[in-house]
């Protein structure tokens, strides 16, 4: 995969919050990486757009103490600004990646994910689209499939849910405890398409970001059941954390209007006869 920099940044950029005791989310240029846990096992979630390995690094030692490092990494899914520092983070760190096991091709290196549609619309971003990396990461002994039964690995109390549909195998996470979700792409809180946002951090409710995703009834089918679960507190792969009644109400309309509010009039993964 190419490690290209990508010139677009949030004015969240490099700004971690503390949502919960032992959940911190950190932006990178237009992601967000999770650090979940405490000082005695964490684990990263996520890993960046390319090149920001140092910057996760340098956060994770301020959170966590000098010489940190966190026990696995785990893929909510493999796209370019979700692994951009994965290769030099798992050098550095020698930990292991977890990841959904129909995720794993498009991380040892046997298949390329499609490429990204610009005819999707909706802003700079989605035109900026082609320049984006879609080839297959190399990971052959370092990636391991998540567990069948839904745990995840170092992360007690959660489990993993697999909501395909951005990509086959992506995954989100949820804590019954206290309804925490870690929702990756399943759906963002920021319109991802559109340049302006993404860098003022404008908060609304949308789905899969559009020039990425490539089966949209499957995207539909994971945000009904992500919101099935009542979450109240969703921390997103792009956006700013999501709260109570705001995500409830949120999440309610994206169901009811995901059709119109998520998905693109039209682009290549787009069925126009729907």
């Amino acid at each position: 995969m190419k490690e290209s920099f990508i010139p677009v940044t949030s004015i969240a950029s490099g700004i971690g919050q503390e949502v919960m005791p032992d959940l911190y989310y950190f932006p990178v240029q237009i992601v967000n990486v999770v650090f979940a846990g405490t000082q005695n096992e964490w684990v990263l979630i996520d890993a960046g757009m390319p090149k920001s390995a140092d910057k996760i690094i340098e956060e994770a030692e301020k959170r966590f103490g000098e010489g940190t490092r966190p026990r696995a990494i785990i893929l909510t899914h493999g796209h370019f600004d979700h692994t951009g520092a994965l290769r030099d983070l798992v050098e550095r760190w020698k930990v292991p990646v977890y990841a959904h096991i129909l995720e794993l091709p498009y991380l040892t290196g046997k298949k390329d994910y499609p490429k990204p549609d610009s005819s999707v619309g909706g802003g700079l971003v989605s035109s900026m689209a082609p320049m984006f990396p879609n080839e297959a990461l190399h990971l052959e002994d370092e990636v391991v499939p998540l567990p069948e039964d839904g745990t995840i690995p170092f992360m007690k109390g959660w489990r993993w849910i697999h909501t395909p549909g951005h990509t086959p195998g992506h995954v989100s996470f949820f804590r019954e405890s206290d309804a925490s979700l870690i929702a990756g792409d399943a759906f963002v809180t920021v319109k991802q398409e559109s340049l302006y946002k993404v860098m003022t951090q404008k908060q609304e409710i949308s789905g899969p970001p559009k020039y990425l995703t490539t089966d949209w009834d499957a995207a539909y089918e994971s945000v009904r059941k992500l919101a099935a679960l009542k979450p109240q507190l969703a921390v997103t792969g792009h956006g700013l954390p999501m709260a109570c009644q705001l995500l409830g109400t949120s999440l309610e309309k994206l169901v009811d209007r995901f059709y119109d509010i998520a998905v693109p009039e039209h682009g290549k993964y787009v069925n126009e006869d729907d």
